[in-house]
C-alpha cells in the first residue's frame, strides 16, 4: 500500500492524520524551577484539560504538566466516537451504591456528551462534532443486547432518541452486508476529530489562566496534603494533585498504576475517497461500531476519508503487519474498498480495569486520579473531570458515587499480569466468534 505513513514514536504527536489535519502545534514550555499552584493536573490529555478547564472555570489557579504534547496519547489516537455511558454492567455494583448510584452513574453517561458539545460551542472549537451513532450486530445475541439497552435506558428515562433497526434498515446507513440488525442513535453520540478538540479545550484553558507545561514528564511524586510533583528540571507544590496519566502514568504511582493495564488498538485512515464512494459507505454520517470484545469501530472524517480502527490486543504492543491487517479488516467490512489506499496508520494505548469501569479515587492526602476507560473515554473523560473539580470544590457526592466501586489490581504482578490477562481476552474474542 503506497504512500502509507508509518508512526513514529516520540516525545510529539505520532504521525496520525489527527496529526496531519491538527488546528494548533502546541509550544507550551517545559517547566523549569520552583512553583506553587492551587491544583496540579498532571497529563494533557481529555482527562487532564478538562479538570484543568472546569477548576480554572471555578476561579482556581491550576497548571498543567504533560510529558509530551497536549492530546499526545489516547486522546489523540482513538477512533473519534463521542457515545455517552460510563462503563457497563451497573448492577453489579448495587451494593456497593445502591439504586441511586447506579441511577446517577446512568444520568452521567448522559451529561458526559452534553459537556462536550457545551464546550465545543461556548468556546467556539473547530473540531468537526457531528452527532449520529449505530451499533452494529454480527448475530442474533447481538441484536438481543440491543434490545435489553433500550429497553434498560428508557426505563431510566433516558432522553435520546433510539431505534431497533432490522438487516435492510442498517443496510440504508452502512454499505455492507455484513450486519442483522442494529441499534441507531441519532442525536445521543456522535464523533469528532479529537485531537482538534482537545487541543480547543487547552487553549480555553489557556486563555482562562491555566499553565501549562509540556515535555515535562513526572520523575517523582510526593503525597500528601501538601503534595509535590518533581520533572527533571523543576518542581510544583500544589494544594491538591490529580493524576490524569491513564495507561501512561508508569512507576510515579504504583498502587493504581497496578489496577490498570495498557492494551493496544490502532487506527488507519484512507486515501481521500469520491462523493459516489462517501454515499455508498454510511450515507448520513454515522460514528459505526460492532459490540465484539476485539470490535471495528469506523466513521468518516471531514475531509472524506474512512478512519477505521479495532486490532485490540491486550499485550500493550502494535503488530509489524499493522497495515495489511487494518486493510483485510476494513475489506470484511467494505470489499468494494479492494482498491483503495491506506494513508495513514497508527496505534495507542487504552488503559483497562478488571471491571471496565473507569476508575475515579483518592490516594494519600490531596492527590485524586482517574484512569481506565477501556477505549471508551472520549465523552465520560469529560464528566470525569467535573466531578474531580466538584470535589476539589467541596461538592464530594458524585465523586463518592464512583470512590465506592471496588478495584483490584490485576494478578501475576509485572511478569505475568499482561500475559495472563491477554489470555483471558483470547478466551472472550472466541466467545464472540462461537456464539
Amino acid at each position: 500500500m503506497l504512500g502509507l505513513k508509518k508512526p513514529l514514536e516520540t516525545s510529539e504527536h505520532t504521525d496520525s492524520y489527527y496529526a496531519a489535519t491538527a488546528n494548533i502545534n502546541t509550544r507550551y514550555p517545559p517547566l523549569e524551577g520552583s512553583h506553587k499552584t492551587d491544583v496540579l493536573v498532571i497529563g494533557g490529555g481529555f482527562s487532564g484539560v478538562n479538570t484543568a478547564l472546569e477548576l480554572a472555570e471555578r476561579g482556581y489557579q491550576v497548571t498543567l504538566l504533560e510529558a509530551n504534547r497536549i492530546g499526545w496519547g489516547a486522546t489523540g489516537r482513538n477512533g473519534g466516537q463521542v457515545i455517552g455511558g460510563i462503563g457497563h454492567g451497573h448492577s453489579r455494583f448495587k451494593k456497593h451504591i445502591g439504586a441511586a448510584g447506579i441511577k446517577a452513574l446512568y444520568d452521567m453517561g448522559n451529561e458526559c456528551v452534553d459537556i462536550v458539545k457545551e464546550r465545543v460551542a461556548k468556546y467556539n472549537i473547530n473540531c468537526d462534532l457531528t452527532m449520529g451513532y449505530m451499533d452494529v450486530a454480527l448475530k442474533p445475541s447481538h441484536m438481543e443486547g440491543f434490545i435489553e439497552e433500550k429497553q434498560e435506558l428508557e426505563s431510566l428515562g433516558y432522553t435520546h432518541k433510539m431505534h431497533l433497526l432490522d438487516q435492510q434498515q442498517v443496510r440504508d446507513q452502512v454499505g455492507s452486508d455484513l450486519y442483522i440488525g442494529g441499534l441507531l442513535h441519532p442525536t445521543g453520540h456522535g464523533h469528532c476529530h479529537v485531537l482538534n478538540l482537545c487541543l480547543g479545550e487547552a487553549q480555553a484553558a489557556a486563555n482562562l489562566g491555566v499553565q501549562i507545561f509540556e515535555q515535562s514528564p513526572v520523575t517523582k511524586l510526593q503525597q500528601g496534603n501538601n503534595p509535590t510533583a518533581y520533572t527533571a528540571y523543576g518542581q510544583i507544590q500544589a494544594q491538591h494533585i490529580v493524576l490524569c496519566g491513564n495507561a501512561y502514568l508508569a512507576g510515579i504511582a504504583p498502587k493504581i498504576h497496578s489496577r490498570i493495564l495498557p492494551a493496544n488498538s490502532s487506527v488507519v485512515t484512507t486515501e481521500k475517497l469520491t462523493t459516489e464512494q462517501l454515499n455508498d459507505l454510511i450515507p448520513n454520517n454515522l460514528a459505526i461500531c460492532d459490540p465484539r470484545t476485539a470490535l471495528d469501530y469506523y466513521r468518516l472524517t471531514a475531509d472524506g476519508r474512512l478512519l477505521f480502527g479495532g486490532l485490540s490486543n491486550y499485550t500493550g504492543r502494535e503488530p509489524s503487519n499493522l497495515n495489511e491487517v487494518m486493510k483485510e479488516k476494513i475489506l470484511k467490512v467494505f470489499p468494494q474498498l479492494q482498491d483503495t489506499q491506506l494513508e495513514y496508520g497508527w496505534s495507542g494505548q487504552m488503559g483497562i480495569g478488571i471491571n471496565r469501569m473507569p476508575q475515579l479515587g483518592r490516594l494519600d492526602g490531596n492527590v485524586y486520579y482517574m484512569q481506565a476507560y477501556a477505549g471508551h473515554g472520549v465523552a465520560p473523560t469529560h464528566i470525569m473531570g467535573r466531578i474531580t473539580a466538584e470535589m476539589i470544590a467541596g461538592q464530594a457526592e458524585r465523586f463518592d458515587v464512583f470512590a465506592k466501586i471496588p478495584h483490584w489490581p490485576f494478578p501475576g504482578g509485572k511478569l505475568l499480569r499482561t500475559p495472563s490477562f491477554a489470555l483471558a481476552m483470547m478466551y472472550y474474542k472466541l466467545k464472540d466468534e462461537l456464539l
